[in-house]
């Protein structure tokens, strides 16, 4: 989780299912607001576009469904979505959610779209809506107190799942594979160590690919784990990794994978007053192992909060993301180069090479394009 910064705990109890249907609508003042035609930048690396999101609030996920298509959420129980690539975004609350935090989001298509809210009991949700936005169902809502849901993925339009901080050593985690309910598959999963948490920071703690590879890095505990599963979460199997570990606040925030085989890992220490460490790691076999040779560690201040791949620019262009600032590599970590002052952005994804977005705080959104 990360509930505050720079302290993360971790949370105790099991997860149980609800499912109530509920409705939301956009603000009375939500607009449309235009982008702004100039890029803040051009040359070797991206091209970076500000866009405007209609909203001052947070944002600290996005989820591309195609380079026109793109939703974003964040905290005031925000979300936006763009059907023409950014040039115009309508921004929306959930009613009733005013008050969440959700810190991932997952488009499906420009009608369709899921959002989790990251929370202590209740307030850890997750709403569907077949409708761009205009009202919400309320799928799931957490009624152990002591359960934190971080991040969720999905494989298809309906099946997916959401990961939550572990409970008295069980993750209390759920899958949906039928876009509709969702139920406990916690007795699947590893055991926990004392204090496992992931970090609800980008919403891509975990990430899924094909129809039934998934990994889900995690932190906050004695060592910084890949929970990692190859039968679509029916059984999963947990590796170490060698990224900064051992404290409440550091682990793995970020993990992406650009086939069934190669992946990279990023996160650090949330606390500027203990060892940074090692932040970036890479794994060429599934997931089962990760190193840190080779890797250039720490490319700015601070945690690594999200990464993406950039399909279509050399299978391993990598971008990422967090506070402190914004980096890319050609060569999947082994060197980065920095975008100048591109800070306080604390998610990114793209659907293309010439279709990326960043987004961070004060409602701020980026588009990139190489």
């Amino acid at each position: 989780m990360l509930r505050s910064l720079p302290i993360v705990a971790a949370g105790t109890g099991v997860a149980a299912l609800l499912v109530i249907a509920c409705s939301g609508s956009f603000e009375p003042t939500t607009a449309i607001f235009r982008t702004p035609e100039q890029a803040s930048s051009k040359g070797a690396g991206p091209t970076l576009t500000p866009q405007v999101s209609g909203t001052a609030n947070r944002l600290q996920a996005v989820s591309p469904v195609n380079a026109s298509v793109v939703w974003v959420s964040g905290v005031g129980g925000t979300f936006a979505v763009t059907t023409d690539g950014g040039d115009t975004w309508r921004a929306g609350v959930v009613s009733g959610a005013e008050a969440l935090q959700f810190r991932d989001v997952e488009g499906v298509s420009a009608k369709v779209a899921y959002l989790m809210a990251a929370g202590s009991g209740t307030d850890s949700r997750i709403y569907k809506t077949a409708n761009g936005g205009r009202t919400w169902k309320l799928q799931f809502q957490n009624e152990d107190p002591n359960a934190f849901y971080d991040c969720f993925d999905f494989w298809t339009s309906d099946r997916g799942i959401t990961f939550s901080d572990a409970v008295n050593g069980r993750f209390p985690a759920i899958k949906t594979t039928d876009g509709r309910t969702w139920r406990d598959i916690g007795d699947q999963m590893p055991a926990a160590q004392p204090g496992e948490a992931a970090f609800a920071a980008s919403g891509t703690c975990v990430a899924t690919q094909g129809g039934k590879r998934a990994w889900i890095a995690t932190g906050g505990a004695a060592k910084a784990r890949i929970l990692a599963t190859t039968d679509g979460g029916a059984t999963w199997k947990a590796y170490n990794t060698p990224i900064v570990q051992g404290t409440p606040s550091s682990g793995g925030f970020s993990v992406a994978f650009r086939d069934p085989f190669h992946g990279i890992l990023g996160g650090g220490e949330l606390d500027p007053a203990l060892p940074q460490g090692p932040n970036v790691a890479v794994s060429t076999d599934g997931g089962k192992s990760w190193s840190t040779d080779g890797i250039g560690q720490n490319p700015f201040a601070g945690a690594i909060f999200g990464l993406s791949y950039v399909p279509g620019f050399g299978q391993r262009t990598v971008v990422a993301t967090g506070p402190g600032g914004t980096v890319w590599s050609r060569n999947e970590g082994q060197s980065w180069t920095s975008l100048p002052d591109v800070t306080g952005f604390w998610a990114v994804a793209f659907a293309g090479r010439k279709a990326g977005w960043l987004v961070g705080t004060e409602g701020r959104i980026v588009k990139l394009s190489f």
